[in-house]
C-alpha cells in the first residue's frame, strides 16, 4: 500500500516540486493551495495522466477550520497520513518604517501558527499510529540571515525552529520532526525581481557558485520522509550549498 503524504503550499515553486517528487515514489498525494486554483488543477491533472493519485484542496492555512477540513479528508480518502510537509507560507517584504502589527500578526499566523495547528492534529494522528514524519519547511532567514524589510517572514521561521524542536519532543519517541532551512532557492516567485546581474553575485557568495533548486529541497525532503532517514530526528538541517560567512 503507498504511503500518504500531506504537503501545504503545493500548488507552485519548491511545493509542487515536492508534490510531483513524492507521487513519482510512489506516494498518495493531497495537498494545499490558497489563491490559484488553476494552478493546482493543472498540477494535478497533469501528475493523474501520468497514473498518480493527487488531490488537492483550497486552504487558508491562517484558518483553523480549513487545516481541520483537508486533514479529516486526507484520513476520509485514505485512512491515514505518513507523512506531513509543513511548506506554506507568506512573506510581506516592505519598508520597515510601513509595517505594523496587523501586518506582523498576519504572517505569524499563517507561517507559525498554522504550522502549529495542523501539526498538533496530525501529531496526534501519527502518535496513536506509532509512527509518522513531519518536516517543516523553514528558512535560513530564521537562523543566522537578517533582513528587516521581511522581519515579520524571519521571525517566523525562527519561530518554526522552535517549534520543530518542540514538537518532536511532544511526538517521541514515535513520530519524527525535523525542519529544512533553505538558503536562496531560484524558484520562480523568488528571483523575478531580480536582474542577471544580482543573481550572479549572489551565486558567488556560495561555496558551489550557484542558487538552490526546487529539487535539491524536495530531494532532501523525499530523504527525511523515508526509512533511510529513520535515526534523524530533531534536526534543522541547511541546504544552501555552503554561504561565505555563516
Amino acid at each position: 500500500m503507498n504511503k500518504v503524504v500531506l504537503i501545504t503550499g503545493g500548488s507552485r515553486g519548491i511545493g509542487k516540486r515536492m508534490v510531483e517528487d513524492f507521487a513519482r515514489n510512489g506516494y498518495n498525494v493531497v495537498f494545499s493551495y490558497c489563491t490559484n486554483k488553476e494552478c493546482a488543477e493543472r498540477l494535478q491533472n497533469d501528475l493523474k495522466l501520468e497514473g498518480y493519485d493527487v488531490r488537492y484542496r483550497k486552504v487558508d492555512i491562517a484558518n483553523d477550520d480549513d487545516i481541520k477540513k483537508i486533514v479529516d479528508y486526507t484520513i476520509s480518502e485514505f485512512g491515514t497520513i505518513d507523512v506531513l510537509i509543513n511548506n506554506a507560507a507568506i512573506t510581506n517584504d516592505s519598508l520597515f518604517q510601513d509595517k505594523d502589527s496587523s501586518t506582523f500578526d498576519k504572517v505569524l499566523r499563517a507561517n507559525l501558527v498554522g504550522t502549529f495547528v495542523i501539526s498538533k492534529l496530525v501529531g496526534d494522528i501519527m502518535y496513536k499510529n506509532k509512527g509518522g514524519k513531519i518536516i517543516n519547511i523553514s528558512s535560513t532567514n530564521g537562523m543566522n540571515t537578517y533582513f528587516p524589510m521581511c522581519v515579520e517572514y524571519d521571525a517566523s521561521k525562527a519561530g518554526i525552529n522552535s517549534l520543530t524542536h518542540n514538537l518532536a519532543m511532544q511526538f517521541a519517541p514515535y513520530v519524527h520532526v525535523n525542519g529544512i532551512a533553505p538558503g536562496f532557492i531560484a524558484t520562480e516567485s523568488e528571483i523575478k525581481d531580480f536582474d542577471e546581474e544580482f543573481l550572479k553575485s549572489e551565486a558567488e557568495k556560495i561555496f558551489l557558485r550557484r542558487l538552490g533548486k526546487e529539487e535539491d529541497v524536495s530531494n532532501l525532503a523525499l530523504f527525511l520522509a523515508g526509512e533511510k532517514s529513520d535515526f534523524i530526528n530533531n534536526q534543522i538541517i541547511k541546504i544552501n550549498g555552503g554561504v561565505y560567512g555563516d
